[in-house]
């Protein structure tokens, strides 16, 4: 990170989902660049772990991104902030005639729903300083489709679609939006599901990257971290693949 030590100093930054994998990566990373960032994650003890593990710089907050009210609130409390990285999301893997109504609406709350919260919230805080970065994690599964994953690839092509029209209507404010879409990285909640599936899953996955490889959450937060800084101020409404090259191997 030579020569971007202090590229996000004096910035504030809300990471939704930033208690582990990805969204740690990208809370460390934010941090490590000079933002004071602030997470909001359902998982208490790991969110405050991390937040001691950062020191004074990095902050938790426990926030059920599915209630706007509570949203709004902690956001009031602890805003305003200059970057909001909407990274929180949950999958579920099961073809679409064997999930039910209740299975969707949970799968829309998280996934597309919080976003519209956040962003929602932050919004007016960023249009009165006259900057802002907003930067959602989607997923390839958004551009391409997921098979057992019907109403996932939905929300995350619904954040897509968002995130243009948000970057259309804001950037005479200053603010740019823009998409990150990870492909297969090497988390704890993949792994978990390899235990599952076992080497052939693995080796799927891997398969459908150009590169032939997992991805890192430290590869995920250096786009973030790029998009979120003042040097990536003429980017905006763009849709970003840290995939290894999923997107065209899957075309």
């Amino acid at each position: 990170m030579s020569g971007v030590e202090n590229r996000l100093r004096g910035l504030s930054a809300l990471v939704t989902g930033g208690a582990k994998g990805i969204g740690a990566g990208i809370v460390q990373r934010l941090a490590a660049e000079g933002a004071r960032v602030v997470i909001f994650d359902i998982d208490r003890a790991a969110a405050e772990a991390l937040g001691e593990a950062r020191g004074g710089s990095t902050e938790a907050a426990v926030v059920d991104l599915t209630d706007q009210a509570a949203v709004a609130g902690e956001i009031a409390r602890l805003g305003p902030f200059d970057i909001a990285v909407n990274n929180a999301g949950v999958d579920q893997h099961a073809f679409f005639t064997k999930t039910t109504p209740e299975d969707w609406t949970r799968l829309l709350a998280i996934n597309l729903l919080s976003v519209f919260a956040v962003t929602h919230a932050v919004l007016p805080g960023m249009q009165a300083a006259g900057f802002g970065r907003i930067v959602n994690i989607g997923s390839e599964a958004g551009r391409v489709g997921s098979k057992g994953g019907s109403v996932y690839s939905a929300a995350k092509g619904g954040v897509i679609a968002f995130t243009k029209s948000i970057a259309i209507e804001n950037a005479r404010f200053g603010i740019t939006a823009n998409n990150v879409l990870p492909g297969p990285i090497d988390t704890p909640l993949l792994r978990a599901a390899v235990e599952k599936g076992g080497d052939s899953l693995m080796k799927a996955m891997e398969g459908a990257t150009l590169l032939g490889r997992l991805g890192t959450p430290e590869e995920v937060a250096a786009a973030v971290a790029f998009l979120a800084s003042r040097e990536a101020g003429f980017v905006t409404g763009e849709t970003l693949g840290v995939s290894g090259g999923m997107g065209i191997s899957a075309g």
